[in-house]
């Protein structure tokens, strides 16, 4: 059973990303204020959910929150500032796009980069014990699944649709026989010999 909130008497935003370790695409992250009563039966840490489930979820957590905000930083921003700090950023811009200032982050995860004049604790497997969290994690997950839909459309050859740009055996074996794509996150050491296709 989740728990609604860590401090009662707190405003309290569950903060959660999406894609760390992919090899293509952006990070996602997600801020959800949800209200105190809020309960649903599937509610979960996204990776214990199918796609199905985490699609269902999605519209009911958008339009029962009392605010939420997604963060993105694609593969180039990756790429230059690294992804540790990529995560953070994408977290601070869905903490900055809550449309209720919380009075306390709780964050997915063992470290963070703290947000100006809000404070924050974090938890590990937080998407698993918070439901604001858990919230946060599907927001994540389905907004990110949704732009590597888009991707895969210009790129069909690595199965985005399908892997969603993680290092499963098919994509790494598409990376082998074509190179990497413009998607592709270059500091990622992907293959033992990086090519790169020209497009």
């Amino acid at each position: 059973m989740l728990a609604a909130y860590h401090r009662k008497n707190e405003i309290e935003a569950g903060c959660d990303e999406a894609g760390r370790g992919c090899y293509a695409g952006p990070v996602v992250a997600a801020a959800v204020i949800l209200p105190k009563n809020f309960k649903h039966p599937l509610l979960n840490d996204s990776k214990k959910l199918s796609a199905a489930q985490r699609e269902e979820l999605r519209p009911i957590i958008e339009k029962k929150a009392i605010a939420f905000g997604i963060g993105v930083i694609d593969h180039e921003e990756i790429d230059r500032i690294n992804i540790l700090k990529a995560s953070f950023k994408a977290m601070h811009q869905a903490i900055a796009a809550l449309g209720t200032t919380p009075s306390l982050l709780l964050i997915d995860g063992n470290r963070f980069s703290a947000y100006p004049s809000i404070p924050h604790q974090c938890f590990v497997k937080g998407d698993g014990r918070f439901a604001s969290i858990a919230a946060a994690s599907i927001l994540a997950k389905t907004y990110r699944d949704q732009l590597m839909q888009e991707l895969h459309q210009e790129f069909p050859q690595y199965g985005w649709d399908q892997n969603k740009g993680y290092g499963t055996a098919a994509h790494r074996k598409a990376i082998e026989k074509l190179g990497l794509c413009r998607y592709h996150r270059k500091s990622f050491r992907l293959l033992p010999q990086q090519g790169e296709l020209d497009y």
